[in-house]
């Protein structure tokens, strides 16, 4: 099945790709070809309803939709003479998950069996037609470092039934599963977005709900909003979920979404696995010296967590997107749709005179908050106004210069043994959007900022972060308690924030500052950062719009 979906992906992927009339060539990256933004004005059109966001791009209400899901959409939108389509692997992962810390989810055969039970090649051929394929793994088969030989749970469902009845779990008159100790499984809640904001995804829990039931355990899918959930889930106030993660490069994910430690309010361990040999493994990985060490124990986290089974693995769908023939600029690799930053910064009009520019987004930001931010729906917005001092490359994913031209990396002898000393130089005269020049102190701070208050999101990034030292306005020294090849990627990936606004933040958790007025700019808000676009309003239901900034470094050469 998985090689035939691949084959599916391949032909699909020539189609498509051949079809596109903006595919920049392979090479040597430069990204002084991207020197931008061209765009005045900016809009993320908020539609939930994937019928209306199709609607409005044919219309010419929207001129980039992203995330197409619906295999009728992507076959329509292929023969369409106005859009160019792309299509690439990705980092997308959907997932099943318990909340192991109470029953009945704390048994692990009833984790085993539940995987067991799902039909999980007939949902994503059913649903997906060729552009997804059945995840078995915890890292996406894309990844560098994606472990194939795991523990298999085939679906099986009278395989799932023996498994309980071997362990001692019997069934009540009423068809119920029973623990060995006399437990009855209580009605499981599955929650899910609504139909209107992702239809495959609720019908896909209602598909697991069916599969699960048939087995003994009483589920229910329990759509609601999506910013609701994800706030049941911070609270860890839920049975069962299903959620969509796009995973990186770095398989060090792995500690975030399964270390006890992460296992915290607003944390990314939401089932709450708790594994003595699995903590060892991903400690492991997380302070790996070198990348050998660091593939050994990627490899032997995914083997133990396909054993462990804190989620089940569904599906991994590749990424695909729709953008006007009305523009031209965008960019595509084998790994980047054209709805990608890359493309912002150097999209412009194919002819005529420069307009607006319309991305439609799939639903409601939540809080605008860099410091508690979360879903992709806020950091679609927040990624466009901050920047971080290292980026990827789009067709490597190698790491490449950004707010730092340059950095060392070196290895010291600290009082508690050897530990990773960052050195970053930052460019030269990039300044924020109020025009407040960006200095080494605003890094310093925001690390500083997000190290004491042990914010949750940032927690993997800054913990081991020992002092941060500023020689002068544009050298960052980042001492590290300890060695780790992850160490460049974790530190140098975070969003900066301006210290002079962020040192007045009174509550870092309850901060609106979409909300707030500059003091000294009417024209900005709170949300002030260095990147390529600058937040103008955010209309609810409507839309949030940006305008380009003047300001950006990497557009002084246009």
């Amino acid at each position: 099945m998985r090689k035939a979906l691949f084959a599916l992906f391949l032909t699909t992927a020539a189609f498509i790709l051949l079809s596109a009339s903006h595919r920049a060539a392979a090479g040597a990256f430069d990204p002084e070809a991207f020197a931008g933004p061209k765009v005045r004005d900016l809009y993320l059109v908020i539609i939930r309803d994937p019928d209306a966001q199709l609607l409005a791009l044919n219309r010419g209400k929207a001129d980039i939709l992203g995330d197409l899901h619906r295999p009728v959409d992507v076959d329509a939108l292929s023969k369409s003479p106005a859009v160019d389509l792309s299509i690439a692997s990705g980092f997308h992962g959907f997932f099943l998950g318990f909340n192991v810390r109470t029953f009945p989810w704390n048994s692990l055969d009833l984790r085993r069996s539940a995987w067991q039970a799902l039909p999980r090649e007939r949902m994503v051929r059913d649903l997906f037609a060729g552009y997804a394929e059945p995840l078995s793994t915890f890292l996406p088969p894309v990844s560098p470092y994606f472990e194939p030989d795991v523990t298999a749970y085939p679906h099986d469902p009278e395989a799932a039934r023996k498994r309980l009845a071997d362990g001692g779990w019997t069934w009540g008159s009423d068809g119920v599963l029973v623990s060995p100790d006399g437990k009855k499984v209580p009605p499981q809640k599955l929650l899910c977005p609504t139909a209107s904001t992702a239809p495959t995804t609720a019908e896909m829990a209602v598909r697991m709900a069916g599969a699960l039931s048939s087995i003994g355990i009483p589920v229910e899918a329990e759509p609601m909003d999506f910013s609701t959930m994800i706030s049941r889930l911070d609270e860890r106030d839920f049975q069962m979920y299903v959620l969509a993660w796009q995973m990186t490069r770095d398989p060090d994910s792995l500690y975030a979404f399964y270390s006890s430690k992460m296992d915290i309010r607003g944390g990314y361990n939401m089932p709450g696995i708790s594994d003595p040999a699995l903590d060892e493994v991903l400690d492991r990985l997380r302070f790996a010296p070198d990348e050998t060490a660091a593939r050994t124990a990627a490899s032997e986290a995914q083997k133990l967590l396909s054993d462990l089974v804190p989620v089940v693995p569904v599906y991994s769908r590749y990424t695909i997107s729709a953008v006007s023939k009305q523009w031209k600029g965008t960019l595509v690799t084998d790994r980047v749709t054209a709805d990608n930053t890359w493309s912002l910064l150097a999209m412009e009009p194919a002819s005529g005179p420069m307009k607006p520019l319309y991305l439609v987004q799939a639903d409601e930001p939540r809080a605008l908050n860099p410091f508690t931010s979360s879903s992709a729906y806020d950091w679609q917005v927040l990624g466009l106004i901050y920047d971080s001092l290292i980026a990827v490359d789009p067709y490597t994913l190698e790491t490449i210069p950004w707010l730092a031209e340059s950095w060392t990396i070196a290895t010291e002898e600290g009082p508690s043994g050897p530990r990773t000393v960052l050195t970053f130089r930052l460019r030269e005269g990039v300044e924020w959007h109020d025009g407040t020049p960006l200095t080494a102190a605003d890094a310093a701070f925001t690390y500083e900022t997000l190290r004491k208050n042990a914010v949750p999101r940032y927690f993997d990034n800054v913990d081991n972060i020992e002092t941060v030292e500023t020689p002068d306005d544009r050298t960052l020294k980042v001492i590290m308690k300890n060695v780790s090849f992850w160490h460049l990627h974790r530190v140098g990936g975070i969003s900066i924030l301006p210290r002079h606004v962020i040192e007045k933040v009174a509550d870092w958790r309850s901060w609106l500052p979409a909300s707030e007025k500059h003091p000294s700019d009417s024209t900005l808000t709170g949300l002030v950062g260095t990147g390529p676009f600058v937040f103008r309003e955010y209309r609810p239901g409507e839309y949030v719009r940006l305008s380009g900034n003047q300001r950006f470094w990497l557009g002084r050469k246009r």
